[in-house]
């Protein structure tokens, strides 16, 4: 099984938390039977654009098609890999998830997954210099060429300030509504 990334804006028809959780269950239940299954769902907090993260055995393509049948244009599909945290630890935590901000981070073309987990891993330690910000988990494209870092931090500067402790760049910070 693999997992991928979708990121929608669901063509612009959510307009507000009940929307999107009405449209999200539905898909839900319409993708299981075709075998996918929807891990977890972050949205920004003005509902702009929502990020998926499905598990399933088909590929990109045939995911967005899934998607598309079921009234889900997808702007971007993309495999990637979870780091940070166990995949059934995520799915167990969807309900009580704490993740209030999303980094995003289009990777140099020269990192490898290799060089990225061992950067990771080494600067990962110094986010205990921003106490206030929890890290939660990272999706990593697996063509290498975006990340996105999930925080549960109190504002946006703290998350920049853990950004900075670890030595990563960022591209985007999203706020997460609940």
């Amino acid at each position: 099984m693999g997992l991928y990334l979708v990121e929608t804006t669901f063509n612009g028809e959510i307009k507000d938390q009940n929307g999107l959780e009405e449209k999200v269950a539905s898909l839900n239940e319409t993708v299981q039977n075709e075998g996918v299954n929807l891990i977890e769902v972050q949205a920004a907090k003005d509902l702009s654009r929502s990020f998926l993260i499905f598990e399933t055995e088909k590929d990109e393509d045939a995911l967005a098609g899934v998607l598309k049948d079921n009234g889900v244009q997808a702007d971007l599909v993309k495999a990637v890999r979870i780091v940070g945290k166990d995949l059934d630890e995520v799915k167990k935590q969807a309900d009580n998830d704490k993740v209030n901000y999303l980094v995003q981070w289009n990777l140099p073309e020269d990192l490898t997954m290799d060089q990225y987990l061992e950067r990771k891993k080494k600067n990962s330690v110094h986010y205990a210099e921003v106490p206030e910000v929890s890290f939660e988990r990272t999706y990593v494209c697996e063509d290498m060429s975006k990340c996105l870092c999930f925080y549960d931090a109190p504002d946006e500067d703290a998350v920049k300030r853990a950004r900075e402790a670890v030595k990563t760049p960022l591209d985007s910070i999203t706020e997460i509504g609940k």
